[in-house]
């Protein structure tokens, strides 16, 4: 299938004003002293330097890329009317070789600002807010003016007691040996000290329990 050629009036146009300016800012700058390929390399300096704004100013307008801008539409549109017979070409004035002559380093100065100069990228947009439910909450009844009685509290009734284990289950068992052991040391403590032996000395003479030491000397009495 073979799609019509459409032709764009804006784009003709484009074109026609692009290679005028063009044209007018080779023979500004030849006209200054720039002659041969560096003529022809001054309008390809001043359209890279539109570019350069032209994609700064797609995704941010700052003041920085205002002025480059500016600067670059000055450089174009003064071009076009220095050469429509309003300046002599054939003896430009001296400042004008200067602004030329410097023309280069400017413009690169403002592509670098342009392309190396972090965006100010404006805070995004708070996002719509939502409306909240309405929640249905079940209706609080109003205070009367009666007084409440205060809860009465149970009061808890006593545990029932337990039973008391006999007084015989809390004495250990003492075998007739180790009485009769303990009596032999027993006697041999009295004869040394002349006094009876306590719970504490035959307890750890026979390396028993205190209990069963109080059963001994109980048995020893």
């Amino acid at each position: 299938m073979v799609r019509s050629i459409r032709i764009d009036a804006v784009l003709i146009q484009a074109v026609i004003a692009g290679a005028l300016s063009f044209a007018h800012l080779h023979d500004l700058a030849e006209a200054a002293g720039q002659t041969g390929w560096k003529a022809w390399a001054y309008p390809v300096s001043v359209d890279l330097l539109l570019v350069a704004v032209w994609r700064r100013l797609r995704t941010e307008r700052s003041k920085l890329a205002w002025f480059w801008f500016l600067v670059a539409l000055v450089a174009s549109l003064g071009a076009n009317i220095a050469t429509a017979g309003l300046l002599d070409l054939d003896h430009v004035p001296a400042w004008l070789r200067i602004l030329v002559a410097g023309w280069p380093a400017l413009a690169f100065l403002g592509g670098t600002l342009l392309a190396h100069t972090p965006a100010d990228h404006a805070p995004a947009p708070d996002p719509v807010a939502r409306p909240v439910p309405v929640v249905d909450r079940p209706a609080v009844p109003e205070p009367t003016s009666e007084p409440v009685s205060a809860p009465k509290i149970a009061t808890p009734e006593p545990a029932p007691a337990l039973p008391q284990a006999p007084a015989s289950a809390s004495v250990p068992a003492v075998p007739p040996a180790l009485v009769d052991h303990a009596r032999k040391v027993a006697t041999e403590h009295r004869t040394r000290t002349g006094t009876d032996i306590d719970t504490a000395t035959l307890r750890a003479r026979l390396g028993v329990p205190e209990d069963l030491a109080g059963a001994i000397v109980a048995q020893l009495a």
